[in-house]
C-alpha cells in the first residue's frame, strides 16, 4: 500500500508539471500557425520562432542587462526581508505598535508604485539605489503582513503552557512563535520574490542606463517587437528562478512542515 501511495504521489507531481507544459506548448504552436497563416507583420506580433531567434541573437545584450536587473532585485529583496521581519516582529511585540503601524502598512499599498517611483528617482538620482528602494517597497508588504499574521496564528495554548513552565519571552518566540510563523513568512516571500523583478523593471523604466527595463523601453521605441518579447521571456524566467530558490529554501528550512503535509 505504501509503495502504491508513493507511485500515486509521483504521478500527481509529474501531472502538475506536464499539464501546464502541454498547455504552453499548444499555445506556442497555435501562435506560430496564426502568425504564419495571417501573415501579420513582425513588428506587430512576431512568431515564437522569431522571438527565439531574437533570444539567440541578442544573448550577450540580454545577459548584460539581466545582470544589472538581478543585482537590483536581490538587493531590494534582501532589504525588504530585513524591514519586513523587523516590522512584523515589532507589530507582534506591542499592541500599540500594531494599532499604529498595521493600518499604515495597508494604506501604503493603496499608492501605486509607479506614482511613487518618480519621486524616488528625484530624491536619490539615477544610480542603483532608487531601483533597490522601489524593489523594497514592492516586496516588503507581503513579507511583513504574512509574518505578522503568522505570529498571531500560533497556538495560544502552547504559549500558555510554556508560560506556566517559566519560559521567557525569547524562549517562547524561539520555540513556538518563530517555527509556527515560518510557513506564513515563506508564503509572503514567494509573493515578494515573484514581484521583485517587476519592481526593478519599473524602477529602470523611469531612469537607467542599463537593465531589462531600459532594454524594454529602447526595443519598443525602435519597434523591435521580437526583442521586447525576448526580454519579457528573460524577465519571466528570472522571476521563476527566484520563486524556485525561495521554494527550495522553504523545503530545506521547514522539513518538519512538509513531512506533516505529506502525512496528511
Amino acid at each position: 500500500m505504501k509503495s502504491f501511495a508513493n507511485i500515486v504521489n509521483v504521478v500527481k507531481r509529474w501531472s502538475s508539471i506536464m499539464m501546464p507544459s502541454f498547455v504552453i506548448l499548444v499555445i506556442i504552436v497555435l501562435w506560430e500557425l496564426s502568425v504564419y497563416v495571417t501573415g501579420i507583420e513582425k513588428w506587430i506580433l512576431p512568431a515564437p520562432s522569431e522571438i527565439f531567434q531574437s533570444l539567440v541573437n541578442s544573448g550577450d545584450l540580454l545577459v548584460a542587462h539581466s545582470w544589472q536587473t538581478l543585482k537590483e532585485t536581490l538587493l531590494g529583496l534582501a532589504l525588504a526581508i530585513v524591514i519586513g521581519v523587523i516590522l512584523a516582529t515589532l507589530i507582534d511585540l506591542s499592541e500599540w505598535l500594531q494599532k499604529a503601524l498595521y493600518p499604515l502598512l495597508v494604506i501604503s499599498q493603496t499608492i501605486p508604485i509607479i506614482a511613487v517611483a518618480p519621486l524616488i528617482i528625484i530624491w536619490f538620482g539615477f544610480g542603483i539605489l532608487p531601483k533597490v528602494i522601489v524593489v523594497m517597497l514592492v516586496c516588503f508588504f507581503p513579507i511583513a503582513i504574512n509574518l505578522a499574521d503568522g505570529y498571531r496564528a500560533v497556538d495560544i495554548t502552547m504559549i500558555r503552557l510554556l508560560e506556566t513552565m517559566g519560559a521567557t519571552k525569547w524562549q517562547i518566540f524561539k520555540m513556538v512563535k518563530l517555527p509556527g510563523a515560518m510557513p506564513f513568512f515563506f508564503s509572503g516571500l514567494r509573493i515578494a520574490g515573484t514581484y521583485s523583478v517587476m519592481g526593478a523593471v519599473i524602477g529602470e523604466w523611469l531612469g537607467a542606463s542599463q537593465g531589462l527595463g531600459i532594454l524594454l523601453t529602447r526595443s519598443s521605441q525602435s519597434f523591435l517587437t521580437d526583442r521586447v518579447f525576448a526580454t519579457i521571456v528573460v524577465i519571466v524566467f528570472m522571476s521563476l528562478a527566484i520563486f524556485t530558490v525561495v521554494e527550495v529554501l522553504a523545503r530545506v528550512t521547514m522539513r518538519w512542515h512538509y513531512r506533516q503535509e505529506n502525512k496528511d
